[in-house]
C-alpha cells in the first residue's frame, strides 16, 4: 500500500462551526484496496467511522461506499452516510 496514493478528506458532519462536528474520514477510488487495507485504515484514522468510495454494483447507483470503525465493518449507519454523500 506504500506505493499507492488516495485521496483522504476529514469530513465535520452535523457541525453548527469549525471544528464542532462528528468527523469521518473518506477514501476515495478505493477499489484497489483489501478488506485488510481498509480496516487497517479505519484503524489509524480512529474516527468513530471511516468509509471507503468503490465502483457501483447496482444499477443506476453512482458509488458505492462501505463503513469501517476502527474495530469492525458496518453495513449501514447514518453519520458516515451523510458525511460521506
Amino acid at each position: 500500500m506504500t506505493d499507492r496514493r488516495l485521496d483522504y478528506l476529514e469530513l465535520d458532519v452535523f457541525a453548527t462551526g469549525a471544528f464542532t462536528g462528528n468527523p469521518v474520514g473518506v477514501v476515495a477510488g478505493a477499489v484497489a484496496l483489501s478488506d485488510a487495507e481498509m480496516a487497517r485504515i479505519a484503524a489509524w484514522t480512529n474516527f468513530s467511522e471511516t468509509t471507503f468510495l468503490l465502483e457501483p454494483r447496482e444499477p443506476g447507483a453512482d458509488y458505492r461506499v462501505r463503513i469501517f470503525t476502527p474495530t469492525e465493518e458496518f453495513p449501514f449507519a447514518g453519520h458516515p452516510t451523510l458525511g460521506t454523500a
